[in-house]
């Protein structure tokens, strides 16, 4: 089914990593509407306030405005940053059962509103709360995406550029799984500019960049409480490919149905992004080994999610 709706973004809140990707939108002039909406009106409408005062200086105008779930009615894209945080020591799958019952109310009042678009999800652990967002909504599959493993991949391409002294935008890797601690680096197809980069480095090395993306958050939240900056960029990524339709391919949280063996789980993993949302999952040829991993992390999901939906 093709979306025809304008390029109205709906954001449920405006914590850290909310309000940074509106700064984002802004930024980039990516939507003509922006509503805002959050339990804590003060620090909306506070935000709504300072985001007007740069319009001035934004490459497009825009509307923003604070509102309510109503609002999602005609909304092209909702995206959901609301939710309990991770704190110092805690993991992303420490969260699900707080949020999984926070995330029932705010998409049972979105769907209210006759909302028909497409849901991006970041709040944590959102491999488990997309896969609630998309039971909630009852919407097809391919309008519920997860940020998935696009931060993740990111970390790596990031690390991988430093490592050869080359832009990160110019390494292609991937980092599939569950976004948390059962994530992996796809070393088999790593590359840049089309050479390989796995025999490039030793086993050891591997490990230690592959440790180096996967406790990034705990590191960034031990040092100042929270990660924002890098998943509300990754956020604004995979918003541009929705309104722009881009077919593009980015590491979002998908829903698998037989993709690479496996079915009924969110997870990190290369899909094409479009206007209408998933347009498919891109499997990758993946290594014995690197099957394992992914094994491992969709039973690492799975046992969470059949206990906490």
């Amino acid at each position: 089914m093709s979306i025809t709706l304008g390029n109205k973004v709906v954001l449920v809140g405006t914590g850290a990593v909310g309000s940074s990707y509106a700064y984002g939108l802004l930024n980039q002039g990516l939507c003509d509407e922006l509503v805002i909406v959050d339990l804590n009106t003060e620090k909306a409408k506070g935000d709504v306030m300072d985001l007007n005062h740069g319009i001035a200086f934004a490459p497009a105008t825009m509307n923003i405005r604070f509102g309510h779930y109503e609002d999602c009615k005609d909304a092209a894209l909702v995206v959901i940053c609301a939710g309990a945080a991770q704190k110092p020591g805690e993991t992303r799958l420490d969260l699900v059962y707080k949020n999984v019952k926070i995330f029932k109310s705010i998409v049972e009042e979105i769907m209210e509103s006759g909302f028909n678009g497409i849901f991006l999800v970041a709040t944590n652990p959102v491999d488990i709360l997309s896969y609630a967002t998309l039971k909630f909504s009852g919407l097809p599959k391919d309008r519920v995406i997860g940020s998935g493993t696009v931060l993740d991949s990111a970390r790596f391409r990031y690390l991988l550029g430093r490592e050869f002294d080359t832009a990160a935008a110019s390494v292609h890797g991937y980092i599939m799984g569950e976004h948390g601690d059962s994530q992996f680096p796809v070393w088999s197809s790593a590359n840049i500019a089309g050479i390989p980069v796995a025999g490039r480095l030793s086993e050891e090395r591997k490990t230690e960049i592959s440790a180096q993306v996967r406790d990034a958050a705990y590191e960034i939240i031990q040092a100042k409480g929270a990660t924002y900056y890098g998943i509300a960029i990754g956020l604004i990524r995979i918003t541009k490919a929705i309104l722009r339709n881009e077919n593009v391919v980015l590491p979002v949280g998908a829903l698998l149905e037989g993709e690479y063996g496996h079915k009924d789980v969110f997870i990190g993993a290369p899909s094409v992004i479009t206007r209408n949302g998933v347009k498919h999952v891109v499997e990758l040829v993946l290594t014995d080994e690197e099957k394992d991993k992914l094994a491992q992390s969709v039973h690492t999901l799975k046992e969470i999610q059949d206990a906490a939906i």
